[in-house]
């Protein structure tokens, strides 16, 4: 097999794993999806006491169905793409591989390492692409975007509240020691700020609590300015996502159609070269030039 077949082949299958463009595509993503939400809905159901024991080798050979499955598809993607450490690399391709690696690692290291198997659930997020979702995928970027544009603001933020659940802890302690006759939870200063930590989220798991009228009314106090630190962070991050709105309010989409150097999606329909690394995206590179047209016209004496 000649080089240039061996590309054609790769891009074929490249043509049905990683876009959904075609039926051909879009059938091997559907069957894909289907065996991903049967692999995780085994994983869940073999921690139920009663079916583990009942059905302890069907479970086991469904294990290793899917694994070897996925292992093939994994191999398939690495083979077909121009470039596989890139993929290796993404976003998918590491979650490809997580995926698939818990079963070898009970293998190797024993226990039940196989339980990871449920983050195959996150490749389930290709539904967005298959299906043509991608404005929800968009929405997600918005979000990613706006949480990225407000890291700073947050950041101080949380490093305030930091030093705020420090101090308070640190009060606290003081106050609610058991030495002092409080409760017995705030025996330490870390165990303290823990309690402060918990009272200023607005968990309140209640293991620790005051007894003391002095802490109770700080705790009280502690309990109110919970609310700020909910609604800070949630104003912070509203304003970046409704300025960030503005600015992709005419927002496009594009196909599913996936680079076979660079594994990048998001192209126009018409595009013909990948817009982040510049390579050719379809089979264009193969066709034959076409021979030059014969000048029909006659020869003639005023012809030199």
């Amino acid at each position: 097999m000649t080089e240039i077949d061996k590309n054609k082949l790769k891009d074929q299958i490249h043509e049905i794993i990683f876009e959904a463009d075609t039926p051909m595509g879009k059938l091997f993503d559907i069957i894909l999806l289907i065996l991903i939400i049967a692999s995780v809905l085994a994983v869940m159901l073999e921690t139920v006491p009663g079916l583990e024991d009942q059905h302890k080798n069907l479970f086991f050979i469904f294990e290793w169905a899917f694994t070897i499955i996925f292992t093939i598809e994994y191999s398939l993607r690495l083979y077909c793409v121009r470039n596989p450490k890139k993929y290796a690399a993404s976003f998918y391709g590491i979650i490809d591989l997580v995926s698939i690696l818990p079963a070898y690692l009970e293998i190797i290291i024993g226990g039940s390492a196989h339980s990871l198997m449920i983050i195959r659930a996150l490749r389930l997020l290709r539904v967005f692409r298959i299906f043509k979702l991608g404005h929800f995928m968009s929405e997600g970027n918005h979000i990613i975007n706006a949480l990225k544009a407000s890291r700073a603001k947050i950041s101080v933020f949380l490093f305030f509240i930091l030093i705020m659940t420090t101090i308070m802890g640190s009060i606290m302690y003081l106050i609610e020691s058991p030495q002092r006759g409080g409760h017995p939870g705030f025996n330490s200063i870390p165990n303290s700020i823990y309690w402060a930590i918990v009272t200023l989220t607005t968990v309140g798991y209640g293991d620790i609590s005051p007894i003391t009228p002095l802490g109770k009314f700080i705790s009280a106090l502690v309990m109110i300015l919970g609310y700020s630190v909910i609604a800070v962070p949630t104003g912070i991050v509203s304003s970046e996502l409704t300025n960030g709105s503005n600015v992709d309010a005419d927002i496009k989409y594009h196909n599913t159609q996936v680079c076979r150097f660079c594994a990048k999606e998001g192209h126009d329909d018409d595009a013909e070269y990948c817009k982040y690394c510049g390579e050719i995206l379809n089979e264009q590179e193969y066709k034959k030039p076409e021979a030059p047209k014969e000048d029909k016209r006659k020869n003639s004496r005023w012809d030199f």
